[in-house]
């Protein structure tokens, strides 16, 4: 029998991502360089929000962004960095924290190691085939996991798996 996309699906919400995003933070103070962190990269868009509440508890004010496009809809093409960070701050990575919601195949992230190589790559989740790009993470979920993040939902009736809904 086919599985329903919720069935294999991993939901988040706002209040888990907080949850998760603080506990990320938490390990990265002990993974800070000896000068501290000088930024945050969040990768857009997803990273947005984990990088926000991580540069809080950190309290991290230099706070930039790389837009890499890799998804059309739900299918993958080639990554393609579409937006920079100031590269007089970022220079090649030393001492930034890139922040992500999720690794899944790592090519996002391989492009985004390239520019900033000695940069520390932080996701809130992460995915075997990803994980070997990412330096700090919280939860590994199974690659055929899909990620319903709080910012792609809505709350809405859904249909009993079997039975009548009478």
């Amino acid at each position: 029998m086919d599985r329903l996309p919720h069935e294999k699906g991993f939901h988040v919400s706002w209040d888990q991502l907080h949850r998760d995003a603080r506990a990320l933070a938490w390990r990265l103070q002990d993974a800070a360089p000896e000068s501290g962190w000088k930024a945050v990269v969040a990768i857009t868009r997803g990273g947005m929000a984990p990088a926000m509440i991580i540069s809080r508890e950190l309290d991290i004010r230099t706070v930039d962004t790389i837009s890499v496009k890799s998804y059309n809809h739900q299918e993958q093409s080639e990554p393609r960095i579409i937006k920079s960070p100031d590269a007089t701050v970022v220079g090649d990575g030393e001492g930034i924290l890139i922040i992500d919601d999720l690794v899944d195949t790592g090519k996002t992230l391989e492009v985004v190691r390239k520019a900033m190589p000695k940069a520390h790559v932080a996701t809130v989740y992460a995915k075997p085939q990803g994980r070997p790009m990412v330096d700090s993470f919280i939860t590994e979920v199974s690659q055929d996991t899909w990620i319903f993040f709080p910012w792609d939902m809505a709350l809405q009736y859904v249909k009993p798996f079997h039975g009548s809904d009478d």
